[in-house]
């Protein structure tokens, strides 16, 4: 299924669009659009991570959620232990 897009203007440095299309015109990256939508993807899968890790940091501190953690590592550990078992084989 086709990703749905949308026009949207932005500036950015002049040098940093030419060497874009220098990279471009010698084969290194697809286009310009395609070099910046890959950039933002990766902005964003950085910035994703860092929200994860300060939600898990949060959580550390909330008795409840270290309880159900704790709960739950000990409802699969018997299965952690075969699986262990298994790769060690």
């Amino acid at each position: 299924m086709p990703q749905i897009v949308k026009n949207y203007t932005f500036s950015l440095p002049i040098d940093l669009l030419n060497k874009l299309k220098d990279y471009s015109n010698d084969g290194y990256i697809q286009s310009v659009n395609f070099a910046v939508k890959d950039a933002i993807e990766s902005y964003l899968k950085l910035l994703e991570k860092q929200k994860l890790y300060d939600e898990m940091k949060a959580a550390v501190d909330d008795p409840m959620f270290m309880d159900d953690l704790i709960n739950a590592m000990n409802d699969f550990s018997h299965t952690d232990f075969e699986l262990t078992r298994e790769i060690d084989k």
